[in-house]
């Protein structure tokens, strides 16, 4: 990720919260996010029926977790009905983050005759960033902390998975400053 990235993303996010009238701890929902910026939120299986969706999980489990096209100025997020509640929260904020960053398919290849777009890695990484930010900013984390809150907790109230909570604990620092606070003098 380039210099700086990881704060600017922080301060974009609570920029959005803000703007949508989301207190610090309030959470946030991925796909009234997405109605606020102007995005469509539609089911993959809204588009193509569910049972090659299940095949191709078979075939390959997470392949597809979504996507964002593109239609004139209005963009259209796609995501997989298969997946959990939490991931589903992180997948929309995933493609939330790649169009607040501008970020746009460079490569298509076909492989056995399937298009796949290619996403440049950095982009990957900033998206991923981006979207760990806006469903769990540091300053709701703190405040989380604060309420006793471990990650499984977390998880529940805010509405995503377990592993994504416990990553942002851990990578933003409030998990080792909530263990120091908490330590006896």
């Amino acid at each position: 990720m380039r210099r700086g990235f990881k704060a600017e993303a922080e301060r974009t996010a609570q920029e959005i919260r803000t703007k949508m009238g989301k207190r610090p701890a309030d959470p946030l929902d991925a796909i009234d996010l997405a109605k606020h910026l102007g995005a469509d939120v539609r089911r993959a299986d809204e588009l193509t029926p569910l049972a090659k969706l299940q095949a191709l999980e078979e075939l390959q489990p997470g392949a597809f977790s979504a996507c964002t096209f593109t239609v004139g100025e209005r963009h259209v997020i796609v995501y997989s009905s298969l997946a959990s509640p939490g991931r589903t929260q992180s997948d929309i904020a995933h493609e939330i983050a790649h169009i607040l960053l501008g970020h746009v398919v460079k490569e298509v290849r076909k492989i056995g005759g399937v298009a796949f777009f290619i996403c440049d890695p950095d982009e990957e990484q900033e998206a991923n960033w981006l979207a760990g930010c806006l469903l769990l900013p540091r300053p709701l984390l703190l405040v989380a902390t604060r309420q006793g809150m471990n990650a499984a907790a977390i998880a529940d109230t805010y509405g995503v998975s377990e592993q994504m909570a416990a990553f942002r604990l851990r990578i933003t620092g409030v998990e080792r400053q909530h263990a120091i606070a908490r330590r006896p003098q």
